[in-house]
């Protein structure tokens, strides 16, 4: 790392905690961070994100110097039903490890949604913009934000959407099942947003995270907050699905179903989703100098690790 700047805030010897270790982002975030500093790996065996004293515990024994919270209650559907679970997972235990964090004096990297927003919007979503989550998800999600900003502690607040990547349950995966079951396949095209992989966000938090802990971006109120961070470029459900099969069908030789774009209201969801979830992310890239990859190319690195 580089040396820190006299007078800002660094982080010396960092020990790194990752909730969620066992997920999608958690696996990305212990390859990228590997070399990083010492980093302890927390999946659901070891806390139990609904429990807050479990949560305290494994913080207290870890002493961290950064915790990455990649842990989240993710099924938007069922969460309509199962709303008391979604916020102890998504408000009640981020809220608990920003006040843990802020008691050790570590820094808390939270990831939080597209989902926080109505859709409303014709362009991109900034941070300034005024949230409006549509569904229970979106929301405890929003109050996860809102727990972490009150405990006062370092922080980050990266606001993601449509994750995927080579591990894990996700549309990719999804549609590749679907693929080799059906002949033709319904997919929205009205709702548009930006793909984005676990290889992504774990590599722009690694940058990220580096430069603090080498006193890089000046002290903490100069940068901590909320941030946008998602890969370049948007498309829809059905485009995203048509670009899977495309490179399915190169890489994999797969079959390619039929895909026949379809209106939301044409496929009911217990759960309403924003019609634009776009993320701008020119703050990211203003403050931290990080900009993700366009979500086709993404798209390609992921392709890239999948067994043939």
């Amino acid at each position: 790392m580089p040396e820190a700047a006299q007078g800002r805030f660094a982080i010396q010897n960092p020990r790194i905690l990752i909730v969620g270790s066992g997920g999608q982002l958690g696996r990305e975030l212990q390859r990228s961070f590997a070399g990083v500093g010492a980093v302890l790996a927390a999946d659901r065996a070891a806390c139990d994100l609904a429990t807050p004293d479990s949560i305290r515990t494994l913080i207290r024994d870890a002493h961290p110097t950064v915790i990455l919270n990649a842990a989240a209650y993710t099924a938007v559907d069922r969460a309509e039903t199962e709303r008391e679970l979604a916020y102890a997972i998504n408000c009640t235990a981020p809220g608990v490890m920003a006040e843990e964090a802020c008691r050790c004096d570590a820094l808390l990297v939270h990831y939080s949604t597209d989902y926080v927003f109505d859709g409303s919007k014709a362009g991109p979503w900034t941070e300034e913009d005024p949230t409006g989550p549509l569904n229970v998800y979106g929301a405890s999600k929003l109050a996860g934000e809102q727990a972490v900003q009150a405990a006062g502690g370092r922080h980050l607040i990266f606001r993601t959407s449509w994750v995927y990547g080579p591990h894990g349950k996700n549309f990719l995966f999804t549609m590749l099942r679907l693929g080799a079951e059906r002949e033709k396949l319904s997919i929205v095209d009205d709702q548009i947003g930006a793909p984005t992989t676990s290889i992504e966000l774990a590599d722009a938090t690694r940058r990220i995270v580096e430069g603090i802990a080498a006193g890089c971006f000046g002290a903490a109120e100069d940068w901590e907050g909320v941030y946008h961070m998602t890969c370049a470029g948007q498309t829809s459900w059905c485009g995203f699905a048509r670009a899977i099969f495309a490179r399915a069908a190169a890489r994999l030789g797969t079959n390619v179903p039929e895909l026949v774009p379809i209106a939301t209201a044409g496929y009911p969801t217990p759960a309403r989703r924003p019609r634009n979830s776009v993320l701008s992310n020119a703050k990211l890239a203003e403050r931290f100098g990080v900009r993700l990859a366009g979500w086709e190319q993404a798209l390609d690195a992921v392709f890239e690790q999948l067994p043939r």
